[in-house]
């Protein structure tokens, strides 16, 4: 007969083997998120089982406009969303149905995210600095957008009026490409790996990077807040996946030499299938070494410029007086948030 102590170790074993823990039902969670660079950790976390090994079996819902990511979150479509903030964005987190909980992309001197892309026609006729916006027309994705909100900042550094620039929402990435190339404006704003591709095609020019002239808290992992507060260890467990991806991102392609140059070598030739599955249009190497967008290894937010965007919103009218930043921030799932507004 076994003993009583020895029967028990007996089932604790079994029960932590890998075998029994691979049986275990995983928690079933979905994530709204753009093809893009910017959402690579995502993809990277997923590939390599980094969300598997936490329990969770995910599935990445893919949309072409960031307002539909969050939507789709704050419907209930998915627990999970990641990408840039807009107006909508803090709209709906004002409404208190969406919690920011990570950092995703920014704009950080020295890493390529968002191009300013001018037509070919427009760049020969002289447009050939971001400081020249006032008087043409742009491409992109809605008012309100991450894109309205860079002009916006842009026209405040350089000192024109922004309702002199005519905006064009075209609702997607893909119609904003389309309105470029087929010359229906003169410009946009618009992903690196997307406006290498314009510049591929030989229909438009890059005419500058807005790392160069508006560093700025582009994107976020966020989360329904039925989730946050109904299922917090499962919110626990998707961020320490996404933290492992992001780690991963950031060893494979932010790492720079002494010169400032990017030291791209076998880490990131290991994750470029990855890449090549999951983002639009498809990646290359040599357009990695250019494209692939700041994000903090840690999943940090640049939490005081949050507070920036929301204030810029509400001065235009875009995103109502009520919404605080503090009510949709939670920043209890990552340790050591920075620049952290003064009290």
């Amino acid at each position: 007969m076994l003993s009583r102590r020895l029967l028990l170790s007996l089932c604790a074993a079994l029960l932590l083997s890998p075998a029994v823990a691979a049986a275990q039902p995983k928690d079933k969670v979905a994530i709204s998120a753009l093809p893009f660079i910017s959402t690579a950790p995502i993809f990277i976390a997923k590939e390599r089982g980094y969300f598997d090994a936490e329990g969770i079996d995910l599935d990445i819902k893919i949309f072409n406009a960031a307002q539909a990511v969050a939507v789709a979150v704050a419907s209930n479509d998915t627990q999970f969303g990641i990408t840039a903030f807009t107006g909508g964005f803090f709209n709906l987190a004002g409404k208190g149905v969406l919690k920011v909980i990570a950092a995703q992309s920014r704009e950080e001197p020295g890493y390529n995210f968002n191009a300013y892309v001018a037509s070919k026609k427009a760049y020969d006729a002289g447009f050939r600095s971001p400081k020249d916006f006032a008087g043409k027309s742009v491409a992109i994705t809605t008012v309100g957008s991450s894109f309205h909100y860079n002009l916006g900042l842009l026209a405040d550094k350089y000192g024109f009026k922004l309702d002199s620039v005519q905006m064009k929402p075209v609702q997607s990435i893909p119609n904003m490409m389309a309105a470029l190339s087929g010359g229906q404006v003169d410009a946009t704003i618009i992903p690196a790996n997307n406006a290498l591709k314009l510049e591929a095609d030989g229909v438009g020019k890059i005419i500058g990077w807005v790392h160069e002239h508006t560093p700025w808290q582009l994107g976020a992992l966020f989360a329904s807040s039925k989730i946050v507060k109904e299922q917090r260890p499962l919110v626990e467990r998707f961020v320490r996946a996404y933290q492992k991806g992001l780690a991963d991102y950031a060893a494979a392609f932010l790492a720079k030499d002494s010169q400032g140059n990017r030291m791209i070598g076998e880490k990131a030739l290991a994750v470029m299938p990855i890449l090549e599955k999951w983002v639009e249009p498809k990646p290359t190497i040599d357009t990695v070494k250019v494209a692939a967008n700041y994000m903090d290894p840690q999943g940090r937010l640049l939490v005081k410029n949050i507070y920036d965007q929301v204030a810029w919103y509400q001065a235009q009218g875009l995103v109502d007086k009520s919404v605080k930043a503090e009510d949709f921030l939670d920043l209890s799932f990552v340790k050591g948030h920075l620049d952290l507004p003064k009290k």
